[in-house]
């Protein structure tokens, strides 16, 4: 029997997780589906909950039932999501297994509305890790100076962590460090840190789409055919290359005296996982950011059309066979023309958090007028 697309990427080194959740794809058997095709764990944040309880009927008998019960806004969202996420451990806990604990994850995102306030995060990450019962569910808490503190003290709790918005190589080398300190206070507490795991989600195509903007903002200006010809070769390279910069520093880390250490008590790596990998720009092919990050060992988290898309036209082949001063031209080149990858990232970083702010207040607000809307009928 031949080998799926996943089955294949899986057999390289690379994992494929699916960035997407809802009641349908719990309820129909497709998610059952897609794991028996290769697929190896799932993610969610506020915005792909916000699609599938706000914007379907999906979610309304649930909603009217914890209305009746009494439960505030938050309470029905928790109960909703919660339950999403057990039902998808539960599904992807023969994965869990089968890869000794590798792989069969999904992760469920700390309320973005306390990303600014590290106790509360630090609870909140606890109480949800508590709550679904699962070992193979993972928090997500996001690379921010106020989330470096949280990812250290959940690792340091034997809560897996799925590190978000790591945009830049420094937010990723203090997301490696936070991820160390955990282990070496868990360390003193267990014999075995293998009973814990961390992935480090690293944001992919927004790069590209500021980038590129930018870049198209001084062809518009450039008089120089040479020099127009230069930016518009400069076009879609930035996200791999950033993103090739950021593994090479993933191989010096998990090779250093310091893992080392913690690796001879059970300690995992923790994998690298490309996110947000769909395609924004038309004019780059639709699976762009899956074919261009195919390396081990890694995890790519691919939204529902793009899987769709590499499942049926993708080939398995080795990206990053490249050294990576190629990838470090390209940033170069760039910064001499202006465009200064760090401040790129900085941006995109305080970008995305407020915009899971944004979803999950999208989000209160739908549920909170369903249930009203329900409740009269």
């Amino acid at each position: 029997m031949s080998q799926s697309t996943m089955q294949q990427l899986a057999q390289h080194g690379q994992s494929a997780w699916l960035d997407f959740i809802s009641r349908s794809m719990l309820d129909s058997g497709k998610l059952e589906e897609l794991i028996q095709n290769g697929l190896r764990g799932m993610t969610s944040n506020p915005s792909i909950f916000n699609n599938a309880i706000g914007q379907t009927n999906e979610y309304d008998e649930q909603i009217i039932k914890y209305k009746h019960q009494g439960k505030s806004t938050f309470e029905i969202y928790d109960e909703l999501t919660i339950k999403d996420i057990q039902e998808a451990c539960d599904l992807f806990a023969e994965v869990y297994k089968k890869t000794n604990r590798l792989d069969g994850y999904v992760s469920l995102e700390i309320n973005p509305k306390l990303a600014n306030k590290v106790g509360e995060q630090i609870d909140e990450g606890l109480r949800l890790f508590k709550k679904v019962k699962r070992p193979n569910c993972m928090i997500k808490v996001p690379s921010t100076q106020e989330g470096f503190p949280v990812i250290e003290e959940l690792i340091a709790n034997k809560v897996n962590v799925n590190v978000t918005l790591i945009f830049s190589l420094e937010q990723y080398m203090e997301t490696v460090q936070a991820y160390f300190r955990g282990l070496d206070r868990l360390s003193k507490k267990v014999n075995d840190l293998s009973v814990v795991r961390s992935v480090a989600s690293v944001f992919v195509s927004r790069i590209d789409t500021l980038v590129d903007k930018q870049l198209s903002e001084l062809l518009s200006k450039e008089k120089d055919e040479t020099k127009k010809a230069k930016l518009q070769q400069l076009k879609g390279k930035a996200a791999v290359a950033n993103c090739r910069i950021i593994f090479e520093k993933f191989k010096q880390l998990f090779f250093s005296d310091e893992f080392k250490r913690l690796f001879d008590k059970g300690a995992n790596e923790q994998r690298v996982l490309w996110g947000s990998t769909s395609t924004k720009n038309p004019e780059y092919k639709d699976i762009k950011y899956v074919t261009e990050l195919i390396t081990k060992p890694t995890i790519n988290t691919i939204p529902e059309k793009t899987l769709y898309a590499f499942l049926d036209h993708g080939e398995v082949k080795e990206a990053f066979a490249y050294p990576v001063e190629a990838a470090e031209e390209t940033i170069e080149e760039l910064r001499q023309c202006g465009i200064d990858i760090d401040k790129v990232c900085l941006k995109l970083l305080d970008d995305g958090v407020v915009a899971f702010e944004d979803a999950f207040e999208a989000l209160m607000h739908s549920i909170e007028k369903k249930a009203a809307q329900l409740s009269l009928r």
